[in-house]
Order: structure tokens, then C-alpha cells, then sequence
């Protein structure tokens, strides 16, 4: 088709005189290839985007790593506390998002810089030590996400067990030939502490509880 037929059918189809407009779906196709593709790149994630990236499994070097919460009190000020201790492990893939990570957290380990009150929270009425004496975490699923990565998994606390999210960074991957191999990975979380029956403390106790961990990893094999 020549320019002149292809100038005269534009003409014809924006004063009327032609009254089909171009289909839709062939207007459509190039922005939904576009869309499909930008999704295979967000669910590919090549480990060469994170420098240094080796597969392997990874163990939480307790004394490097804390996993932490906060909870507002009376809404005015935070309540922080840690657990001190905890196992951690991280299998990393060649392919980032067939990775995963494992932790059980220790309950009795809880520290908030006062004895009174890390005893009452051993109590039945908040953590049940006595009859659940650790939490754990699976990973079930890791994304891609705008602004970095995102691990799916269940949260065990106090008997029930939850979907719970982490946003997840990525700090580096390093050697050297005093530590080794090490990795280091921050994360957060936010969880509605009555989801997991944990009701007591009343008006005066956010039911908002923020997590916190920052993990430097050992590669063990």
C-alpha cells in the first residue's frame, strides 16, 4: 500500500467516512507483550542482578544477627525487645526465587531490658512459654518486588499458625579469609498479635507488633 492509500484511509477513518476504527486488540497487543515480558523479567531474577550472589546453605551467626519487635504502649512511646536465641537457616539457589529460609525462635530468650516484665510476658496470658516454648518460620514463595524482595512463608506462634510477609533486603554477599563466606540480609515484618490469640494488655497495648531481623549468614556448605 502506497503512501497516498495509507494517508486517504486516515483521512476516510477520522472525518467518519470509514466508520471502523482499528481493533482494539491489535492496538492492545504491543502494551500487554510489554507487560508479559517486564512480568517474566520480575519472576526470572538472575543472581548476577545481586553482586557476589552464591548459592549455598546458610546458618545465622547468633552473635552477628538479631531478630527484634517493637509494640507501642499506651500510644505514646515503644516497647523493644529481642530474642537472643534463635537458628536461622538460608538455602540460596542459582535461581534467587527458589531460595528459601527456615528460624525457630527461642520464647524464654526474650529480652526487653527488664526481668520483671520479660516474666510476665512468659506468662500463659501473653507468650505461654510453658506450653509453647518457640515460634517458627517457614518460607513458602520469594518475589520480585519493585523496590527489592519479598518472602511469603507461616509464622507458628502460640499455636496458631499465619501467613506472614517479609520485606526483604539483600546487604551483600563477601569473603574473606578470616570469616569466610558471609552474607547479610535485613528484614521486616508486621503482625496483629490478637491473630495469634494473644489478647491481653487491653487499650494500653498496641496490637500492632513490628519485626525486625538483621541476619549476617555463614556459608556452611
Amino acid at each position: 500500500m502506497g503512501p497516498k492509500r495509507r494517508r486517504a484511509r486516515r483521512s476516510r477513518w477520522i472525518t467518519g467516512t470509514n466508520p471502523d476504527p482499528p481493533s482494539p486488540s491489535r492496538r492492545c497487543r504491543g502494551r500487554t507483550t510489554t507487560e508479559e515480558a517486564m512480568n517474566e523479567t520480575m519472576n526470572s531474577a538472575p543472581a548476577t542482578e545481586i553482586p557476589g550472589y552464591l548459592a549455598g546453605t546458610w546458618k545465622a551467626d547468633p552473635a552477628h544477627s538479631e531478630i527484634a519487635f517493637s509494640v507501642r504502649l499506651l500510644g505514646i512511646s515503644k516497647t523493644r525487645g529481642r530474642f537472643t536465641t534463635h537458628d536461622v537457616t538460608l538455602v540460596t539457589d542459582k535461581n534467587p526465587l527458589r531460595s528459601s529460609v527456615t528460624a525457630t525462635i527461642d520464647l524464654a530468650s526474650i529480652d526487653t531490658g527488664n526481668e520483671k516484665r520479660d516474666s510476665h510476658l512468659h506468662a500463659a496470658e501473653y507468650l505461654d512459654v510453658g506450653t509453647y516454648p518457640a515460634m517458627s518460620y517457614r518460607s513458602t514463595g520469594i518475589r520480585q518486588t519493585v523496590d527489592g524482595w519479598a518472602v511469603d512463608g507461616e509464622l507458628t506462634l502460640h499455636g496458631v499458625t499465619r501467613q506472614v510477609p517479609l520485606t526483604l533486603k539483600v546487604n551483600a554477599f563477601s569473603s574473606d579469609q578470616r570469616d569466610g563466606q558471609r552474607a547479610g540480609f535485613s528484614a521486616t515484618a508486621e503482625i496483629d498479635r490478637r491473630d495469634f490469640g494473644i489478647n491481653a494488655g487491653g487499650v494500653a497495648l498496641s496490637n500492632k507488633v513490628s519485626i525486625g531481623l538483621e541476619i549476617q549468614a555463614v556459608l556452611h556448605k
